[in-house]
């Protein structure tokens, strides 16, 4: 080996390994581990608790405009499900934000381990209920992009594709005489 040979071998395990007289770059901070997606509540917890109040708030916009409504902090009537739910994110906000959380409750739902208000696990890897699941998320979507256009005729005709999206599931999986035999 040469002389230039041994130089280049020499500095590049230098630069490879960090020489004495040579500062390294600081170590990039570790990156914690997101946590894994469990359930904490039943499907009907969720239910009630996500696109219950937020289809109601979507449906509200089909007699009620969200921008016309007051806020009661700001003097004016409290009329309807958007202004009453609204806190501080009110009007075509609250209804674009509702329109979001339908469409994340189908990502909810299909998280595994979930079980149904009776006890039974959520039927995940039915075909039927990933196809509802799409079903829901697609129709938030679609409420939101009618939200954002702030047009009252765009909410009536959302305010169907929503409300079929949760009776395809809520006649299938909800809509039994017994509560035992839900979620089958």
């Amino acid at each position: 080996m040469n002389k230039l040979s041994v130089l280049v071998v020499a500095a590049s395990m230098a630069v490879a390994c960090g020489s004495p007289n040579q500062t390294s770059a600081p170590a990039a901070p570790a990156v914690a581990p997101a946590p894994a997606a469990q359930p904490y509540a039943s499907l009907a917890q969720v239910m009630r608790g996500i696109p219950f109040p937020a289809s109601n708030i979507i449906f509200d916009t089909q007699s009620n405009d969200p921008a016309a409504q007051a806020k009661p902090a700001e003097g004016g009537a409290d009329k309807g499900a958007t202004a009453s739910y609204s806190s501080v994110y009110g009007g075509w906000q609250s209804v674009e934000n509702s329109a979001l959380a339908i469409a994340e409750t189908a990502n909810l739902i299909m998280i595994p381990g979930r079980l149904c208000e009776n006890g039974k696990p959520v039927p995940i890897d039915r075909e039927d209920f990933k196809k509802f699941a799409a079903g829901l998320a697609d129709a938030g979507k679609a409420a939101y992009k009618a939200a954002q256009s702030k047009n009252l005729d765009a909410m009536v005709d959302v305010s169907g594709t929503v409300s079929e999206a949760c009776a395809n599931c809520h006649e299938k999986y909800r809509d039994k005489e017994n509560n035992a035999d839900r979620c089958i």
